[in-house]
C-alpha cells in the first residue's frame, strides 16, 4: 500500500507539485513516485526554468536541489517565499551540512532531504509538508473570518453609536428647531478640524457624532431665557450658563467612550484658552481638547447664520472675531486648523442648511 493512501490521503494529493534539479534523471524518478501517487508534477532543471514554472502555475509544494549552475536553491527558495509565501518547499542536497540545512530552514523551508534518499522518505516528507500547508492555510483562513467577525462587529458597535447621537440630537430638535442643521454642521465640522489636526480617522468619527451634542443641556433651559429676542439679563445669562453643567449629567459619566467625549464637549464648550470661561474656568490644555475644537466651530456657525436676536454677519466679519479670540478665549492650534479648512467648512455650509421656517436659539 502507497504511503499516502495509509495516511487516508493527507496533504491534498492532488495538489501540483514541482521538482527541481540539475540531474533530470532525478527530477524523473521524483516525479515517477509521486505521480504514483496522485500528484500532479512538473520538473525543471534550473532554477530560472524553475521560476517560469512557478509563476505560469497554481503549486502547492516546491521540491528543490539546493546546489545547481546557476541561480542555487537556496537563492529560489528565497524568491520563492517573497514572492508566495503560502508555498511549502522541501530542500534535497547531496550534502549533510548542518548550516545550509539551517539556513533552508530560516528561509521557509518545510524541509530537508539528503541524498541518495528512498522513494518512503521523500513521500513521507511531501505528505508532512502539504499537511502542514493545509494547517497554515486554514488558520490564515480562520484569522481572515475573525478579522471580518471583528470588522463586522465593530460597524455594530459605530452604528449603535451614531444611532444614540441622533436619538438625543433628535431630542434637540424637539426643543429648538434650529438645531438640526447647526448640530449636524458642528458634526462635520468638528471631523474636518480634527483631520486638520493630524487626528486618525476613529477620533474623527467621534468628533463628529460628539460635537452636534454640545448644546444638549439647553433642553432643560427655559423657552423664556433660551428663544428670549433681546440682550439676556444677567440672572438670565446665569440661567443660560447652566446648560453646560445640564448637558455633562444628561451624557455622563458612562463607560461609552462617544459620551464621556460629548460630555467633555458639552460641559466645557465655553471654557476659555485664558481661563476665563465657565462653568469651571479651566484654562489652556487643560480644557479637553474636543471641547477646544468645538468652541471655535460654534462661534463661526453662529456668526454666519441668523440668530433670533441678530441676523447673520459676512464671513470675513466672522473670522476676525475668531481672530480676536486667538490665544485669550480660543486655542491658537485649533484656531489655525479652522483656517486651514475653511473651504470645507463652506462646502458643509452649502450643503447643510437652515430650514426656512427655523426659529433660531441662543448661543451663550
Amino acid at each position: 500500500m502507497s504511503v499516502s493512501r495509509a495516511a487516508g490521503r493527507i496533504g491534498d494529493p492532488a495538489a501540483r507539485i514541482l521538482i527541481v534539479d540539475d540531474e533530470p534523471h532525478v527530477c524523473e524518478i521524483m516525479s515517477r513516485w509521486l505521480d504514483g501517487e496522485g500528484y500532479n508534477c512538473h520538473t525543471a532543471n534550473s532554477a530560472e526554468e524553475a521560476w517560469g514554472v512557478i509563476k505560469r502555475n497554481d503549486l502547492a509544494l516546491v521540491i528543490l536541489d539546493i546546489a545547481m549552475p546557476g541561480q542555487s536553491g537556496i537563492d529560489l527558495l528565497a524568491m520563492v517565499k517573497a514572492e508566495a509565501p503560502e508555498m511549502a518547499v522541501i530542500m534535497v542536497t547531496a550534502m549533510d551540512d548542518r548550516e545550509t540545512a539551517i539556513r533552508a530552514l530560516e528561509l521557509g523551508a518545510y524541509g530537508y532531504v539528503i541524498k541518495p534518499f528512498g522513494r518512503n522518505e521523500v513521500i513521507i516528507n511531501v505528505v508532512n509538508a502539504l499537511e502542514r500547508r493545509r494547517l497554515m492555510l486554514e488558520s490564515k483562513g480562520y484569522e481572515r473570518r475573525l478579522e471580518e467577525k471583528v470588522r463586522e462587529q465593530t460597524q455594530d458597535i459605530r452604528r449603535s453609536r451614531e444611532e444614540i447621537a441622533l436619538r438625543l440630537m433628535a431630542a434637540q430638535e424637539y426643543r429648538h428647531d434650529e438645531t438640526g442643521a447647526h448640530v449636524r454642521r458642528m458634526g462635520l465640522y468638528a471631523e474636518v478640524v480634527g483631520r486638520v489636526l493630524g487626528h486618525p480617522q476613529e477620533y474623527t468619527d467621534i468628533l463628529r457624532l460628539a460635537a452636534p451634542m454640545h448644546d444638549v443641556g439647553k433642553i432643560g433651559i427655559p423657552d423664556s431665557v433660551l428663544m428670549k429676542p433681546g440682550k439676556l439679563t444677567a440672572e438670565e445669562f446665569e440661567t443660560m450658563k447652566t446648560h453646560t453643567s445640564i448637558g455633562a449629567r444628561i451624557l455622563g459619566p458612562t463607560t461609552i467612550p462617544l459620551l464621556n467625549v460629548a460630555r467633555d464637549i458639552a460641559l466645557c464648550h465655553h471654557e476659555r484658552w485664558d481661563g476665563l470661561g465657565y462653568p469651571r474656568g479651566l484654562s489652556g490644555e487643560d480644557i479637553p481638547e474636543p471641547a477646544r475644537i468645538v468652541a471655535p466651530l460654534d462661534v463661526y456657525d453662529a456668526l454666519v447664520h441668523d440668530r433670533v436676536y441678530r441676523p447673520a454677519v459676512p464671513e470675513q466679519e466672522a473670522l476676525d472675531v475668531l481672530r480676536r479670540g486667538c490665544g485669550t478665549h480660543l486655542d491658537p492650534a485649533v484656531l489655525e486648523a479652522l483656517l486651514a479648512a475653511l473651504t470645507e467648512l463652506r462646502a458643509i455650509r452649502g450643503r447643510v442648511k437652515e430650514k426656512a421656517h427655523f426659529r433660531a436659539r441662543r448661543d451663550a
